[in-house]
């Protein structure tokens, strides 16, 4: 059953990458998904943070209250910004939580230019992930 889920998870991953490689006309803006990508395991981030010039990382848990509050804060700025956002599970991700140093949940880490480049803990309001996106843009 695990092995089916992340298989779909593959399948969508490379659905959202070849939708936005077909866009390849349009500006940089409109080819990061419009819509947050789950992640599930180390290579997958890997790879989407090697395709996409900025990327942010929500570590999340369902069972925590402040993850599910930030939820629709983060789909608006996969929407609304160049940002390529993904989701992390960190009950299905331990290790990969544990190498980015994830204490705490929700943690939001930027990748910009393939480089973790800033770390926030905690919940997050809209303008600042804007602000801190923009400075990395």
């Amino acid at each position: 059953m695990a092995e089916d889920i992340e298989e779909i998870r593959r399948q969508k991953l490379a659905e959202l990458r070849n939708r936005t490689e077909t866009d390849g006309a349009e500006e940089s803006a409109s080819k990061s998904p419009s819509e947050p990508i789950h992640i599930n395991g180390d290579a997958e981030l890997s790879d989407t943070v090697a395709e996409y010039d900025l990327v942010l990382a929500d570590f999340y848990a369902d069972w925590c209250g402040p993850c599910q509050m930030l939820e629709p804060v983060v789909e608006t700025i996969a929407a609304e910004t160049r940002a390529t956002v993904v989701k992390i599970d960190i009950d299905s991700n331990q290790q990969l939580a544990a190498k980015y140093g994830v204490q705490g949940v929700p943690t939001l880490v930027l990748f910009a230019d393939g480089q973790p480049a800033e770390r926030l803990v905690g919940m997050q309001d809209e303008a600042q992930l804007r602000s801190v996106i923009e400075a990395h843009a």
